[in-house]
């Protein structure tokens, strides 16, 4: 399926000046870009009024099926600024065919995948402008919610697809910082045969109680454990999971309840490249703990797209505390990490061509 996107330029763009002083210390979701896309689904008609307009608010019934049964999924995504002035997407098509499972599982309806890649690429087209420069991105956000007017539980006839864009700086100043994190003991994040695998919303407003909790507690983050036996590390509120160990080998925790992250895949793919042997299995808390006071566990770091890599320093639980490696960030993470970045800009070889060049 194919749909020629209908572009309405702002009639009031932001002030460049207004815009650069945006664009100096624009944070992390607080900054939005001039425009957004949007398309629309209505059962019977399919997919229609694929359109790039001013970015704005959308009338809303108060009887939306979104706001009583939480038909919603997103996805997260950035445009890279090249040192020559073009703009990179990194594995945009990966996120596309996650968001097509993410519809399926939440009984929506499907996005074609080369509509997400046109609405995604137009956006950038037209706001290039907010891309900032050095370490900074475009966040892009897609996003589907269900917008029938009915009071009733039956999946929706009809959604709304957008796609909005928020310039972000750098996610960590001065250098990743290794975080600590609580292991959570009283709240699960998903189970089997539920919704783990799905970017919808409410699987982060599920994470919220036990994230504040980390936060009580002097954490940074938090993690949590599978649902049915409460001892085998599933994920963090926003980020998968690896863990480094003595050997060069890596472990990370199996697909089934946990996000398919595209870091995570991609951070597999390249180990796998150098030979570095990646197990995916199960890794308990207890587990955890003894290797890291044994000296087999070299590393741990969480993954996901808006901080890349981030070591883990400390474990923070209600059976005590314990430091990996002396609390600081390992060669495996920050080797990564730079990796990642380095093809995400387009500063070295895209062996896997993630790479889609928007311009």
């Amino acid at each position: 399926m194919s749909l020629k996107f209908e572009i309405r330029t702002a009639a009031n763009p932001t002030a460049e000046k207004d815009r650069a002083a945006k664009l100096e210390n624009p944070g992390f979701g607080r900054v939005f870009s001039d425009h957004m896309a949007i398309v629309r689904y209505r059962q019977g008609e399919g997919w229609h009024s694929a359109r790039i307009e001013s970015r704005a608010n959308f009338p809303l019934d108060p009887a939306g099926a979104v706001l009583h049964y939480a038909q919603e999924i997103f996805e997260g995504l950035k445009a890279y600024k090249r040192d020559d002035g073009g703009v990179n997407l990194f594995r945009p098509d990966a996120n596309a065919k996650r968001f097509q499972s993410s519809a399926e599982r939440m009984a929506m309806a499907l996005l074609p995948e080369d509509v997400f890649i046109e609405a995604v690429e137009q956006l950038v087209r037209i706001d290039r402008a907010w891309i900032p420069g050095g370490e900074g991105s475009l966040y892009l956000r897609p996003f589907m919610i269900a917008s029938e007017v009915f009071l009733g539980v039956k999946p929706s006839a009809e959604y709304i697809f957008s796609v909005i864009a928020s310039p972000v700086g750098s996610y960590f100043k001065g250098g990743p910082a290794p975080v600590s994190i609580w292991v959570s003991e009283n709240y699960t994040r998903a189970a089997i045969g539920g919704t783990g695998a799905v970017k919808c919303g409410g699987n982060y407003a599920a994470s919220l109680r036990a994230q504040a909790e980390a936060i009580d507690h002097g954490c940074d983050q938090v993690v949590f454990l599978d649902a049915v036996e409460r001892r085998y590390i599933e994920e963090l509120g926003g980020m998968n999971i690896f863990f480094v160990f003595e050997d060069g080998s890596l472990i990370t925790p199996p697909l089934g309840t946990i996000l398919p992250g595209i870091t995570r895949d991609s951070i597999i793919a390249l180990l796998r490249d150098s030979g570095t042997v990646v197990r995916e299995e199960p890794y308990t808390i207890d587990q955890w703990r003894k290797d890291a006071a044994s000296g087999r566990l070299k590393e741990a770091f969480a993954c996901g797209t808006a901080a890349v890599i981030s070591p883990i320093g400390k474990v923070c639980s209600a059976s005590g505390d314990f430091v990996i490696s002396g609390g600081a960030a390992g060669p495996v993470a920050m080797g990564l990490r730079k990796t990642l970045v380095d093809i995400q800009y387009g500063r070295t070889n895209d062996p896997h061509n993630w790479i889609r060049k928007v311009f």
